[in-house]
Order: C-alpha cells, then sequence, then structure tokens
C-alpha cells in the first residue's frame, strides 16, 4: 500500500490511512463502483483513456489539478518537468477532450502554481471564456535563502459560454469588523453577536482563508498536494447547483468527490493511482455520516482563525 504509513502515529494525528483489510475492502468496492457507473463514480483509470468514454454534454462543472509543471512523484506516478512549450502540449492532450463533455452553462477551473500559470491561460483560452483568476494563499511550504517563498497558487476560471451559474449569496465570507459603524446607533451592514461583530462580504479573487491539510485535521492524508475541502467547497457552490454534476480528471484522494457528496452535487473523479482511490474511497464513506467542512458552517465561510 503506497499511502500506508507503517510508524505510529502521534495521539492528536488524524491523518487518514488505510489497514490492510480495509484495503482489501475498498479495493473490491473500486472495481464494483467502476463497473456500476451512475452520477457518482470513482474511476481508477488513466484520464487520457477515461475522458474518451464518458457521455458528452454532461458535466456543469469541471475541477482540474493536474500535475504542476514540477519532477514530482504522486504514489505510483512520476511526473518529469518539460520545457514551457512542451507542457503547454501536454495540458492541450486531455484539456481537448474535456471541451465535448461539457454543458454549455459549465465552468471550468484549472489549478497551477506561478510556473504553470501562463500555460493554463493560454490553453485554457483555446477553448473556453476565461472570467477570472483565483490566487489562494498557501501558507505551507519551505522558505528559500535566494529567493521568496512561494505561498501562493493560482486557479483558471474559464465558462463554456456567458451564459452560467454564480451563486453570489453561497460564498461570502464572513469576516470580523475592526471598526463598526452605526447609523443611528444600528450598525450598518454587520452584525453583532457574542462572539464579536462580523460583516458578510463579497467573495474576491485573492482567498486567505484556506488551511491546506495538514495532520491534525481529519481530513489530511499523506497525500502530497491535497487540495483543502473548502477551497473546494467554494468553487463548487459558487458554480454548481444542487444535484448537478462536476468532473474531476486528477482526482488524487477525492477532495473534490468528497465536497461534492458533502454539498449534494453528483461527481465523477478520474485518478489512476490505486492507492489514492482507495483513501478517497474510505473519505466517500466517511462523508455518509460527517457532512462538516472546516471553516464553513451556518452556510457561511469564516475567516481564518475565527473557531470555525
Amino acid at each position: 500500500m503506497g499511502q500506508k504509513n507503517t510508524n505510529a502515529r502521534a495521539a492528536r494525528n488524524r491523518t487518514i490511512d488505510l489497514s490492510d483489510d480495509e484495503a482489501s475492502l475498498y479495493r473490491e468496492r473500486l472495481a464494483l463502483n467502476y463497473a456500476r457507473g451512475g452520477d457518482e463514480q470513482l474511476i481508477c483509470a488513466d484520464a487520457f483513456e477515461a475522458l474518451t468514454d464518458l457521455p458528452a454534454g454532461t458535466f456543469d462543472m469541471l475541477f482540474a489539478d493536474p500535475p504542476y509543471n514540477l519532477t514530482k512523484d504522486f504514489g505510483s506516478e512520476r511526473f518529469l518537468r518539460k520545457s514551457d512549450d512542451a507542457y503547454e502540449e501536454w495540458l492541450d492532450s486531455w484539456l481537448r477532450f474535456c471541451v465535448r463533455l461539457m454543458k454549455e452553462t459549465a465552468s471550468i477551473y484549472i489549478c497551477g502554481d506561478w510556473r504553470s500559470s501562463s500555460a493554463i491561460q493560454s490553453v485554457g483560452s483555446r477553448y473556453f471564456k476565461l472570467q477570472n483568476r483565483i490566487t489562494w494563499e498557501r501558507e505551507k511550504g519551505r522558505g528559500a535563502r535566494a529567493n521568496w517563498k512561494n505561498a501562493a497558487e493560482d486557479i483558471w476560471f474559464f465558462t463554456v459560454s456567458d451564459k452560467y451559474t454564480f451563486n453570489l449569496d453561497a460564498v461570502k465570507q464572513r469576516r470580523r469588523v475592526i471598526a463598526p459603524y452605526t447609523e443611528n446607533g444600528t450598525p450598518k451592514d454587520w452584525n453583532r453577536t457574542e462572539n464579536g461583530n462580523f460583516r458578510d462580504t463579497h467573495p474576491s479573487n485573492i482567498w486567505t482563508d484556506i488551511s491546506v491539510p495538514f495532520w491534525s485535521m481529519p481530513e489530511n492524508t499523506d497525500h502530497p498536494t491535497q487540495k483543502p475541502e473548502k477551497l473546494l467547497a467554494k468553487i463548487i457552490l459558487a458554480s454548481t447547483n444542487a444535484g448537478d454534476l462536476v468532473l474531476d480528471p486528477f482526482a488524487g484522494v477525492g477532495t473534490t468527490a468528497v465536497a461534492a457528496k458533502k454539498l449534494g452535487r453528483h461527481f465523477v473523479a478520474i485518478e489512476s493511482d490505486e492507492d489514492h482511490c482507495l483513501l478517497a474511497l474510505k473519505r466517500l464513506k466517511m462523508a455518509e455520516t460527517d457532512k462538516s467542512i472546516q471553516g464553513f458552517s451556518d452556510g457561511v465561510f469564516w475567516e481564518r482563525n475565527s473557531g470555525r
């Protein structure tokens, strides 16, 4: 098991892993899941093969977190850094298969870092309408002696057409009011609570409220580039409605699928590494009884360190 950690975990470490018995159980479920299909499907296969088998005009949203242009190991897979032109060609080689799969009202989100960002903009704009670029603070990471520390990543936002879903009220952020303003003694555009004064603000394309999963968070795994459930929750709630269908061609340990399930959406998630798929199935099973998403409660996204 590539995702099984044989070292003893500290008492407060909540990282998800698999015992040998769990691995056998979820391996059987993975085979059944793939054979059954449907609108909650985890496909253990290469994205280039699986995408060609999916039905056209089916999906309401695409979320893609492909390998960035770095040499990096992903379980049994290894991605090798390429020239800028070769990386663009690689992006195009799978994204062009996604075009026919999307509805006319669909939204597309593609993740990248500063090296890969220009390639994503270029390739994505060949097929879709560019709407925005989200930059989110990735507070984890190593410092650098002769460069700026990499502490941010990008998510490029495209749509198929000018008609698309954007649920503004579903993704407002609740921020603490530092200098509350009143009009005739009444709070203006903010609310008093027992825990302080707060205002619901419009979401911007700079996200500083995301915590990268770490050892004490119940969503954490040993995957090297796991995305936070809160990040996916924002995107899914903004760009889909209940019952919509989300596609993730590089699913990793299933964060997109898990967030979709918790939020009442359907999903097709594709991942080539079996160990990652098994962890994703375990997380999906956990999501049947635990719908919580750290940093999102009472239908509101809370700023970091707000206690939510």
